[in-house]
């Protein structure tokens, strides 16, 4: 049987780093892992990243699991027949919610004879959970970015509270009691899927009990709404060397570096902004979840490069055009910056539509089913 692991999580939570580690310390252990990437659009940054350290990875693009679950069963069973596998983790799109009720039941219920579906892990990042909990406390009414993110803290086995290594551990401690008095029944695992501390425990929570057993209310219309407050844009950019040679490293700073500062000049909530610069198979990447925040390096080229390919995964909650701009002016100025010139794919922003799973199975669905099984089997 296939072990399956479905993790969640907000935008720039760390889902796709937390996932090549675990696959990586899964291997260590001598499993065979498989990963899939999911997104609203093509042209991932996280399936690159992704592909430059593990051999069995597939993607599903143009939705989220739940719109396009015969997608995902598909890619997963061609991973199998592909290669000897033991374990397939998949990210879901950050900005998906209701996930037990639309792809961990499903899966369990159609697909037992394949695969054992592990505790739904939602991965935290916990400067995003203060961002929204300080907006709380001074009263503000609650957005709809805010509610989705709650719908995802809500519904989750295991609450994996990634970068502890950014907040330290006081500030982790305050995280995991305040989640542990709002989700009693979630099992809380702190850890950093940078630096490796704590990822072991979440290894174990997955192969524990799944402990949601409740329906996840749910307003589609809000759910829908923060989907739609953030333009997503995709976009492959060629860049070369007007002279010489460029750095992908200081290219790639310059751009987010701008587009967050942008952000924060129009007062727009960055969800998340991620960009790989690939050159000659040596790849630089960088990320930004806020406004007017310094990029996070995972890798970086610093070596002179005459040219390179570059992708850029935005999600800003502003109107597409507005994005398409906004990334329009950080090109050029990490041009102008590094002495580059860069052609970019005709790609604009988008919004994504409304979420209309495949399947939405209750928890009392689930139970009856059990139930009529039980009743149903031979005695012995």
């Amino acid at each position: 049987m296939i072990t399956f692991i479905a993790l969640s999580g907000f935008l720039g939570a760390g889902k796709t780093t937390t996932m090549v580690a675990a696959a990586h310390l899964l291997e260590r252990q001598g499993k065979r892992v498989a990963v899939v990437t999911n997104d609203q659009g093509t042209d991932l940054v996280d399936t690159k990243v992704v592909r430059s350290s593990l051999d069995a990875v597939a993607q599903v693009t143009g939705g989220c699991f739940c719109c396009r679950f015969e997608d995902l069963v598909h890619v997963v069973e061609q991973l199998i027949t592909d290669g000897n596998v033991d374990v397939v983790i998949a990210e879901a799109v950050g900005s998906c919610t209701d996930l037990q009720a639309t792809v961990v039941r499903p899966l369990r219920k159609f697909y037992a004879d394949q695969f054992v579906v592990a505790p739904l892990a939602t991965v935290v990042d916990p400067l995003r959970w203060r961002a929204f909990a300080r907006a709380a406390q001074r009263g503000e009414p609650e957005s709809d970015l805010s509610y989705l993110f709650g719908r995802q803290l809500r519904e989750a086995d295991v609450l994996a509270i990634n970068k502890t290594d950014l907040v330290g551990p006081a500030e982790t401690e305050t995280v995991v009691a305040s989640l542990r008095a709002q989700n009693p029944d979630a099992v809380i695992v702190p850890y950093s899927a940078k630096s490796g501390t704590g990822l072991t425990d979440l290894i174990e929570a997955w192969s524990g009990q799944a402990r949601w057993s409740g329906d996840l209310d749910v307003d589609y219309d809000r759910y829908a709404a923060a989907e739609a407050q953030l333009a997503w844009l995709n976009q492959q950019v060629t860049v070369a060397a007007t002279n010489g040679g460029f750095s992908p490293s200081r290219w790639a700073t310059a751009v987010l570096t701008h587009l967050a500062a942008t952000a924060a000049d129009a007062d727009v909530e960055i969800g998340h902004a991620k960009l790989t610069v690939d050159s000659g198979g040596r790849l630089t990447k960088m990320s930004v979840t806020g406004n007017g925040t310094t990029p996070s390096v995972d890798f970086a080229v610093d070596e002179p490069t005459t040219q390179a390919v570059a992708t850029v995964n935005a999600r800003v909650a502003c109107e597409p055009a507005v994005l398409d701009e906004a990334v329009r002016q950080a090109i050029a100025h990490a041009d102008a910056l590094t002495g580059a010139t860069s052609q970019a794919a005709d790609t604009q922003s988008f919004k994504p539509g409304y979420p209309t799973p495949i399947h939405r199975i209750s928890a009392t669905t689930m139970e009856e089913g059990a139930a009529s099984q039980k009743v149903a089997s031979p005695q012995p």
